[in-house]
């Protein structure tokens, strides 16, 4: 076991006969805010375990270069930032939830530790998480969520989207370089896309290639429990202005006197407003020519766009909300709708809060797409417990 200790700011090396090598750690990785005591990880490098300084155990499995995705018929979970407070709560403040509430988040839990489930985080939930303001409830929320996701990302759906448009383009202008990512992965550097103009860490140039691969990924997992737990809570950023600008647009929607299809339309041109940067960005990467690109927009793509697994039912839940009359669009929608048409369209069952729930079940409807969402952690288990059994006996 190879472990990095903040106590001691010592690296040390123990032999399966108990016999240990210890080394000063130098330059400590831990920041004064951090709440991580140890790192433990295998010569072997598939799995790390981070000891926080209040005694918490977390455990990432590490993705294997070699072996490709790992999900080895795992059903996956995504469960709604409201979903993974109850869980949090039923851990942590159980007198507060609802004994069946309480159940059914250990019984996720124990198949999480039975490898029949994965419950994946997202940048989402990261983003929730991290900017609550009782530092105490902050520390349950993400430990539950680290603890339970065991490294399990949702890749960010934007850039799932983006892969998507790319690989339709490709389709239709019959161009080659169609991207086959998986959604839900162990992979590093997934949970924010290269869209946003981060940059990933690179390790060491004269590392071998699996060792490089090993380091990045072993980088990213302790960043991702780093950030997480930081006792800094971290700022939401500012407004982009993008539930005004609906609100604006369902007001307007609701004076005029148009058919529903007619209003179909009109939403649609909105959403091609909205991912115009997206549509040119990912059709120059595909290598498609500009009167290919013409070609495609706009009757093409949206005759794609159903198809899509994520970018459909993102489509489908902004026709819901502009078509009720009445709808009041707050800044949380747009996350809401961004991560939840995501995991409907890749995981085997959603869990989140009524409305966006009704939202998205509306939408997939229409899309006549099975409709596995549910509103509380109890009526999901009898969904997925039934699923488990199925696949047992075939």
């Amino acid at each position: 076991m190879i472990t990095m200790d903040r106590e001691t700011s010592s690296v040390v090396f123990t032999r399966s006969d108990g016999k240990e090598a210890r080394f000063p750690l130098g330059d400590s990785p831990f920041a004064e805010t951090s709440a991580l005591s140890r790192l433990h990880v295998t010569p072997s490098f598939d799995g790390l375990l981070a000891t926080t300084r209040s005694g918490d155990d977390i455990v990432f499995e590490l993705p294997k270069s070699s072996s490709g995705e790992q999900l080895a018929g795992r059903l996956v979970v995504y469960l709604d930032q409201n979903q993974w407070s109850a869980v949090a709560s039923a851990r942590h403040d159980p007198a507060k939830v609802a004994d069946e509430e309480r159940d059914a988040a250990r019984q996720l839990a124990e198949w999480v530790q039975q490898r029949k489930i994965v419950l994946p985080a997202s940048s989402g939930h990261y983003y929730e998480t991290t900017k609550r303001f009782d530092e105490k409830k902050r520390y349950a929320l993400g430990l539950t969520v680290l603890q339970l996701s065991r490294g399990w990302q949702m890749r960010d759906p934007v850039q799932v989207r983006r892969d998507e448009l790319h690989d339709a383009f490709c389709s239709f202008a019959g161009t080659a370089g169609s991207r086959n990512a998986a959604v839900f992965t162990l992979m590093p550097d997934v949970l924010h896309g290269h869209w946003r103009g981060g940059t990933p860490y690179v390790p060491p140039a004269d590392l071998p290639p699996d060792a490089a691969f090993q380091h990045q990924a072993l980088t990213s997992a302790t960043a991702l429990i780093d950030v997480m737990l930081d006792a800094e809570r971290i700022e939401p950023g500012p407004d982009t202005g993008w539930a005004m600008a609906n609100q604006q647009f369902s007001d307007w929607l609701d004076g005029v006197d148009r058919t529903s299809q007619q209003k179909r339309k009109s939403i649609d041109a909105l959403l091609l407003s909205d991912l115009r940067t997206e549509l040119a960005e990912e059709a120059h990467a595909a290598g498609g020519t500009l009167r290919q690109f013409q070609d495609w927009l706009p009757d093409q793509l949206f005759e794609d766009i159903p198809k899509l697994p994520t970018t459909g039912v993102f489509r489908e839940m902004l026709h819901e909300r502009h078509l009720n009359k009445g709808t009041v669009w707050r800044h949380n929608d747009l996350t809401d709708m961004v991560y939840l048409s995501c995991a409907a369209g890749y995981a085997d069952f959603v869990v989140c809060e009524r409305h966006m729930g009704n939202v998205l079940t509306q939408g997939l409807k229409r899309l006549r797409r099975p409709a596995l969402v549910f509103r509380r952690l109890r009526d999901a288990v009898p969904a997925i417990e039934e699923r488990l059994a199925g696949a047992e006996r075939s």
